[in-house]
């Protein structure tokens, strides 16, 4: 037992739990000639809804409350059969099909894929006819909607048994049998997280403005060990709600085709299966499967209506079992929508229960996301309503929605979120904390996750923290081996004030290095002094090593998997620098800082300041000063990241996300050695190309205007670790380049398994192409090249040159998802290859958790 509580705190995924006595149906469908497995067979009894279809392979499986009637199974080009079930009972059928050719619209529709063309196919023309009408009934064509949302979110242990117990002996965790729950289609949970929430979300279109007014909000179970608001975004992007009448389905930080997608007729087949009632609705059962079903497709049917409308009543859609989709052994998303009195469409259930594994060999973790819709409404919003719509901020917490009492959880809560077993999560929780070895390993975990170590049991009380611990133990040429101690304050200490610092000691420089930071928030910190959205001045004080051309984006200097490099990093400066700054962030996408940093940088034997006198003779200079001002704009709005103590990892890239900064100092002032302007921009965006992929694109431009040595030069970005780094340049080596104007770009096209998905075996493997071109041009003016003689400057050290006419280009193909976490590139560097020390072409890779 002690080995599954650590699996479940090591993986991330859970499950639901549904409610009833209930008759269970399963089995499989085949041809009763060739025999045949028969995919999306449609089973249904007699004169109702209820029913389900067979996968990929033709099993099928689901249960309803006892009920007596006619079980009906249908496929097109077989003939329908019936078939009696024993209510109350588990019936495993095996159900074979007599080929038989079916007349609808007087077309004969056969679903034999080789025979299946979309030319003069009444199943094609018909859901054309759906995408047409898709945006008429659109609720957002209406100046106002809103609408209340109930979502719930479980996640268990899948298939769970309690264990024996041994000799008659009690064991530390014979108490979870209290809490085993049982699904629908009688397989028993543990539920080991759960989350709800009560909103009501209001939406006008012009101008556009969407608000969620949080009424409740609560959650407990393992996930705790995570930070409440960065768990919450995570799971709000990998279960997105889902939109069938867009042409892409954001899913588990991927992109569906959607079955309504103007796409659709060359990415999916479609069949006219059935005709049955839907809510009082006569209605078409159009199934659809994709042409390759290792992309990311889905399996599944409309119920479309009958008549000039075209109104989907009701949406199942499924993954394909050879999907090219990690972690996801089984997935089936249920809608169901109804039409208002003026014909627009409003949903009210969107139901999603996933079956995760980590391998085939686990039983995993089953989880359910249920939206529950009602009292939508069209009205123009009243007066006090209308107020919110001039909160900057997309998501407003209601004062208790974190404290509300049981009774409001029992009067919001709809019947299909009811559990069976009325223990708790919360009960569970306490309860396993209670037992030494759970304890511990959830203590060991959160250290892990977090990279921290609490100084208190209790959360509310742990007002300081050590850590980074990744950082602790570290290393490079110039320090040897590098100890580091640090540590950070928490709300709990004040929710305004916070403190954090670090001190480092290398064994061959044998120097003391050390960091001191003291910010005011003006905003009161829930977990994080980083926490969204920043609103703080900061005083900064370091003494520490500064690798020149080494600024890795978002890994910090001193992570030990950077310690491994493919040559050594001796071009290094000591700096020491004093800043303070405020930073301001707004909801709607734009962020500003204003600096003020005094620094003086040290030369060292690996760095020399070699100045070139006025009289051409060369000094020996131990260090410059500069006092600066830089101003940084951003802007990214609907960015999606998780929140961490000290730094924000992007959950998706979708964002447009635009950087302009830009810093100045005057000579003599404040004891600054240069006139100094330098103006950096940036811009990145993901796009995607539906069932073909995505790229990504980082462009960046800059320009030093004044005349300064080469550290105030622009040095680009060397990656010399074996690991992948972004914007970083993999075969350049660090200050290899330097100039005081420049250009760049890195584009990496992720293919998603497009062409490996094709290749009969390879396609096993579910490994998916990663392709990237990066490039830098870049151009010294006259006034900051030391071969002119320049006054003031600093010879270049050896091993730096200046670009040429030609930028600076590398590519790279990769593979990733290999054993579903490991990437691994081949890099070139197309050009500049004839300099010393140098390698041309390299392996690289990195660990990357995706679906």
């Amino acid at each position: 037992m002690g080995k599954k509580i650590v699996f479940l705190l090591a993986s991330f995924f859970f499950v639901w739990v549904a409610n009833g006595q209930n008759t269970i149906i399963k089995g499989i469908v085949t041809d009763s000639i060739t025999g045949e497995r028969l995919p999306y067979v449609s089973l249904k009894f007699e004169g109702t809804t209820i029913g389900a279809a067979t996968d990929g392979d033709g099993n099928f499986s689901f249960s309803t409350p006892t009920i007596d009637k006619i079980l009906e199974i249908s496929y097109l080009g077989y003939d329908k059969k019936q078939m009696k079930v024993i209510p109350g009972k588990t019936n495993d059928l095996k159900i074979q099909l007599v080929p038989n050719g079916i007349m609808l619209n007087e077309v004969v529709v056969r679903p034999q894929k080789e025979k299946y063309s979309k030319k003069e196919n009444p199943a094609v023309t018909f859901v054309r006819q759906v995408i047409a009408l898709r945006e008429s009934n659109d609720p957002h064509n209406h100046d106002y909607f809103q609408y209340d949302r109930y979502e719930k979110m479980v996640f268990a242990m899948n298939e769970y048994e309690p264990k024996p117990k041994k000799n008659g002996k009690s064991g530390k965790f014979d108490f979870l049998a209290d809490f085993v729950d049982t699904l629908d289609i009688g397989t028993t949970i543990l539920p080991v997280s759960e989350k709800e929430k009560v909103e009501t979300v209001y939406y006008r279109k012009d101008p556009k403005s969407k608000k969620h007014i949080v009424k409740g909000n609560k959650s407990s179970g393992v996930d705790e060990i995570f930070s409440r608001d960065g768990i919450q975004q995570v799971l709000s992007e990998v279960f997105r709600e889902v939109d069938i009448f867009q042409n892409d389905i954001p899913l588990f930080l991927q992109r569906f085709v959607s079955p309504l997608s103007t796409i659709g007729p060359n990415y999916y087949k479609y069949y006219l299966m059935d005709t049955l009632n839907v809510n009082g609705q006569k209605c078409v059962d159009l199934g659809f499967v994709p042409f390759n079903s290792e992309t990311f497709g889905f399996t599944g049917h409309l119920y479309v209506t009958l008549d000039s409308t075209y109104f989907v009543q009701k949406a199942i859609l499924n993954v394909p079992k050879d999907i090219n989709l990690n972690f996801v052994s089984r997935m089936t998303i249920e809608q169901i929508f109804e039409r208002t009195s003026d014909s627009t469409r409003i949903i009210k259930k969107d139901d999603i229960s996933v079956n995760f594994k980590l391998s085939e060999k686990t039983k995993g973790m089953y989880a359910r996301r249920l939206n529950v819709y009602s009292n939508q409404s069209f009205e123009e919003p009243n007066a006090e309503q209308a107020q919110i719509f001039k909160s900057s901020a997309p998501v407003i917490i209601s004062k208790d929605a974190y404290r509300q009492p049981d009774d409001f959880w029992i009067s919001n809560r709809p019947g299909e979120a009811i559990k069976k077993n009325p223990n708790s999560v919360e009960k569970l929780m306490v309860k396993l904390r209670s037992v030494p070895v759970f304890y511990v390993t959830e203590k060991v975990v959160t250290t892990l996750v977090s990279g921290y170590i609490p100084t208190n049991k209790d959360p509310a009380m742990n007002k300081f923290e050590f850590g980074p611990m990744n950082s602790t133990i570290s290393g490079s040429a110039i320090e040897g081996a590098r100890f580091r101690v640090g540590g950070t304050t928490t709300p709990a200490l004040n929710k305004n004030w916070f403190f954090d610092g670090y001190m480092a000691y290398g064994t061959r420089d044998e120097k003391l290095k050390y960091n001191v930071l003291v910010e005011y928030s003006f905003n009161e910190r829930k977990e994080y002094r980083k926490e969204f959205p920043i609103n703080s001045i900061r005083l900064e004080y370091m003494y520490d090593i500064n690798k020149l051309g080494q600024q890795y984006m978002y890994t910090s200097k001193d992570n030990v998997l950077l310690s491994i490099r493919r040559q050594k990093d001796t071009r290094a400066t000591y700096l020491r620098q004093a800043e303070l700054t405020y930073s301001y962030e707004q909801y709607n996408g734009l962020a500003y800082n204003a600096i003020v940093r005094n620094r003086r940088e040290y030369a060292t034997e690996y760095a020399v300041f070699d100045r070139i006198n006025a009289d051409g003779t060369i000094s020996d200079v131990k260090h410059y000063n500069m006092t600066e001002l830089e101003l940084k704009l951003r802007y990214g709005k609907n960015e999606k990241f998780y929140q961490t103590r000290n730094s924000r990892v992007p959950i998706t890239f979708d964002a447009l996300i635009f950087n302009f900064s830009h810093v100045m100092a005057k000579k003599n002032l404040l004891g600054s050695s240069y006139d100094y302007h330098r103006t950096d921009i940036g811009i990145q965006k993901r796009f995607w190309f539906s069932a073909f992929g995505y790229i990504d694109i980082i462009t960046k431009a800059g320009k030093v205007w004044s005349k300064v040595p080469y550290p105030l030069l622009i040095l680009p970005n060397a990656n010399l670790s074996y690991t992948i780094q972004p914007e970083a340049y993999t075969n350049m080596n660090a200050m290899e380049f330097i100039s005081d104007e420049y250009i760049s770009w890195d584009l990496t096209y992720y293919m998603n398994g497009n062409l490996l998905n094709r290749l009969p075996l390879i396609k096993k493997l579910k490994a998916r192409e990663v392709f990237c071109f990066r490039g830098l041009w870049g151009h010294l003016t006259e006034k900051n090249n030391p071969k002119n003689g320049g006054d003031g400057l600093y010879l270049f050290p050896k091993g730096s040159y200046t670009l040429g006419k030609a930028p600076y280009m590398e590519a790279s193909v990769g593979v990733e998802n290999i054993f579903k976490f490991l990437r691994v590139d081949y890099v070139w560097r197309l050009n500049y290859r004839n300099h010393p020390d140098i390698q041309t072409k390299g392996i690289r890779c990195t660990m990357r958790l995706s679906f």
